[in-house]
């Protein structure tokens, strides 16, 4: 067991706070389990096919065939994708393309970050599974602009569709290929739009090796395998944290919350275990656990031993 007296970083905005954590612990980062940021325990790492394409590195990149790839894998024309540096850029250009937006909280930070003004007159903005509630979206919601950054780790299927009825959807390759650091999202949208937004993208926005590493990433993406065995570990996290007294929410996606949680997040931190803090969303005293693998479910499991008897309640 790790430190007792530790006194964990402060939550970040957005969870991912590993490396802080595993600074605070004196240990490497790959030790500190990191259920703050969700990530599909289920992808394959991606540091040996990136290792295969090194020489982009010497190269300016050029997204056409990661983008090709995508689209074919979606099920689109390339000339309606647009790849982007991770999720978070096809928001701030979504963002920036339409001005004014609207947001229902709690919602995802980033929309609001990005959109120059909130006007209820505007596209709405949606996560689809919602974050952080966790469900997804009944099928006759309507939005201007979808995230579906979880959607494909959900329900096996890469989109819901609301590309093909007008909306923008965004979404984030991060999460499904478990690569925050390679940075890998897309939009999808009309062809005018796409256009629009690549006239807006900063040149040579999505890196080489990002790029040239895609189509083979791509490859071993298995939606309806990986979907399945996330529901069944998800089952296996409701059930363990039930185990342990505490009362996770109805949940379809990667993640659950866990309400009335006060203390959970630095009695776990001591153990090397990161769980993001919800008060970021105006929830205080909820907590958000990323489902991991069975190893990771294994190490919740003993951290939640001498977190819960040290007295979570209060």
């Amino acid at each position: 067991s790790m430190s007792r007296a530790l006194v964990p970083p402060a939550p970040g905005a957005h969870g991912g706070d590993g490396a802080a954590l595993a600074r605070a612990l004196g240990v490497p980062p790959g030790e500190v389990l990191d259920l703050s940021a969700t990530l599909n325990p289920l992808a394959p790492h991606p540091g040996a096919v990136v290792g295969r394409h090194l020489d982009a590195l010497g190269r300016y990149p050029d997204p056409a065939a990661a983008t090709a790839a995508l689209a074919a894998a979606i099920g689109v024309a390339p000339e309606r994708v647009l790849l982007t540096n991770g999720g978070a850029e096809a928001i701030a250009l979504v963002a920036a393309e339409q001005g004014r937006g609207w947001v229902e909280e709690p919602e995802f930070s980033l929309y609001r970050r990005h959109l120059a003004r909130l006007d209820p007159t505007g596209p709405s903005w949606r996560s689809n599974p919602r974050t952080p509630g966790g469900l997804l979206a009944a099928p006759d919601e309507v939005a201007g602009v979808w995230d579906e950054a979880f959607y494909p780790l959900a329900t096996g299927s890469w989109t819901r569709g609301d590309a093909e009825r007008g909306a923008v959807v965004v979404g984030s390759l991060t999460k499904l290929l478990a690569c925050p650091g390679l940075r890998l999202g897309y939009v999808l949208g009309d062809e005018a739009l796409v256009a629009a937004l690549r006239g807006r993208q900063a040149c040579w926005s999505v890196g080489a090796l990002a790029a040239e590493a895609l189509p083979e990433l791509l490859a071993a993406v298995d939606l309806p395998g990986w979907a399945r065995c996330l529901a069944e570990l998800r089952g296996q996290l409701v059930a363990l944290l039930s185990a342990h007294g505490l009362s996770p929410l109805p949940s379809e996606a990667p993640w659950v919350l866990v309400e009335e949680a006060w203390g959970l997040r630095d009695t776990l931190a001591a153990e090397g275990v990161l769980v993001r803090d919800c008060a970021s969303f105006g929830l205080a005293g909820t907590v958000r656990l990323a489902v991991p693998g069975p190893e990771g479910l294994a190490r919740l499991d003993r951290a939640l031993g001498p977190a819960l008897a040290g007295g979570r309640a209060r």
